[in-house]
């Protein structure tokens, strides 16, 4: 086959732009496509912050990958020369018999991180801004923080274009199919040909990999921006993550109440707007996401609200500024990263389920390995896509 690029990547946000840079860096001929300008507002890689933390609490196994993806980080903004991670640290709270306190403590212990355990005394002494229940705990991540999300996402693509990567937008991609040992992408501009194909095309993934049913589903997340007093600055406000009863804002409609569990995160005051809050679990499911309302959600904006009332005493009661963006949703809310089973010429992530920007380095350079080398020394293998299809 007489190949165009060594490898073209199809979407440009988070992981697709890391993805591009690392392989442009490796010195292959690389094509990014996406429908949407670089750093756009119309995916999940947007809203200005993203939290950056290495305590998972989701799985103690994220957190290796995480220590590389500070490292890759702060390798990317010394090459842009701009600063991308703000370390303002990290402050969680919940029930100690919860999910995240618990968790976060077994990571650290695994990976012999440095957090600090506090009563909801101590919680409520060292950060009054916040009210943590009694009986409840807290955990402080010293080392964590919040990065600037579409300044990371332009950042990958102005190195990649500096390496010699191709940055095409405005183009759809209609469909790809294999051809001998490279493939064919299908788009509104023409056919392109590739020796690889990377996937990441966030809320389009399910799409593009339809074939292999793997139950991903799209939700849409809703942020606010709400104006507040001066002790949730970022100079005295780190970003906060909480765990909190479903029934303080049970709403029947949603699948989440299952769970007796509802997360809300935020983080400090960076501009006129005010604090940036928004909750984790719920979320409108989405079959057409490129069509999708942008507009605020009633029930979200209610639920924040309750939220900030009892926990965030000082925030105002009403929204400066609102935006939406998208969770891919795998099955087990666990990333599916690793190369195509019928045609290995092929690798992609998906299912990042709404916790996935932070690793995004690092998943583009997995995906660089998967691409050009057929495997990766970096520790994926949990996040495997065969465990989803063995489900099946």
């Amino acid at each position: 086959m007489n190949t165009s690029y060594d490898a073209i990547v199809i979407g440009c946000g988070g992981v697709g732009s890391a993805a591009l840079y690392h392989l442009a860096k490796s010195g292959a001929k690389v094509i990014g496509l996406d429908r949407f300008p670089g750093g756009h507002d119309r995916g999940s890689s947007h809203g200005d912050t993203r939290i950056i933390r290495q305590a998972y609490f989701e799985h103690p196994d994220y957190t290796p990958l995480l220590i590389r993806a500070y490292a890759l980080w702060s390798d990317l903004a010394e090459a842009i020369g701009e600063q991308l991670y703000f370390e303002v640290g990290l402050l969680e709270v919940g029930p100690a018999d919860g999910i995240v306190i618990p968790g976060v403590l077994n990571a650290a212990r695994q990976h012999g991180l440095s957090v600090d355990h506090l009563t909801a005394e101590e919680a409520n002494y060292r950060f009054p801004q916040f009210h943590t229940p009694a009986g409840w705990q807290a955990v402080f991540e010293q080392h964590a923080g919040y990065l600037l999300v579409e300044r990371c996402v332009l950042a990958h693509l102005k190195l990649a274009a500096q390496c010699g990567a191709e940055v095409r937008d405005g183009v759809s991609v209609l469909g790809w199919r294999p051809q001998g040992e490279g493939v064919v992408v299908e788009t509104s501009a023409g056919e392109i040909e590739g020796r690889r194909l990377v996937i990441a095309a966030g809320a389009w993934a399910a799409d593009l990999l339809s074939h292999l049913a793997l139950k991903l589903e799209v939700r849409q997340k809703h942020l606010h921006w709400r104006p507040a007093p001066a002790a949730f600055s970022a100079e005295r406000c780190p970003t906060f993550f909480f765990e909190t009863p479903v029934s303080e804002t049970r709403d029947s409609e949603t699948r989440d109440s299952e769970t007796q569990t509802n997360f809300f995160y935020g983080f400090p005051q960076l501009d006129q707007r005010g604090l940036k809050v928004a909750e984790h679990t719920h979320g409108e499911v989405l079959t057409d996401p490129l069509n999708a309302s942008r507009e605020p959600d009633k029930k979200d904006t209610a639920r924040v609200s309750q939220f900030l009332a009892k926990y965030l005493p000082g925030a105002a009661p009403h929204d400066a500024d609102h935006a939406t963006c998208f969770y891919t949703m795998s099955a087990d809310e666990h990333f599916l990263v690793g190369r195509h089973p019928r045609h290995e010429q092929v690798s992609f992530a998906a299912g990042l389920s709404g916790h996935g920007f932070k690793f995004t380095g690092v998943l583009g350079e997995a995906l660089k390995d998967l691409a050009l080398n057929g495997s990766t020394d970096l520790p994926i293998q949990f996040l495997d896509p065969a465990r989803s299809a063995a489900k099946d």
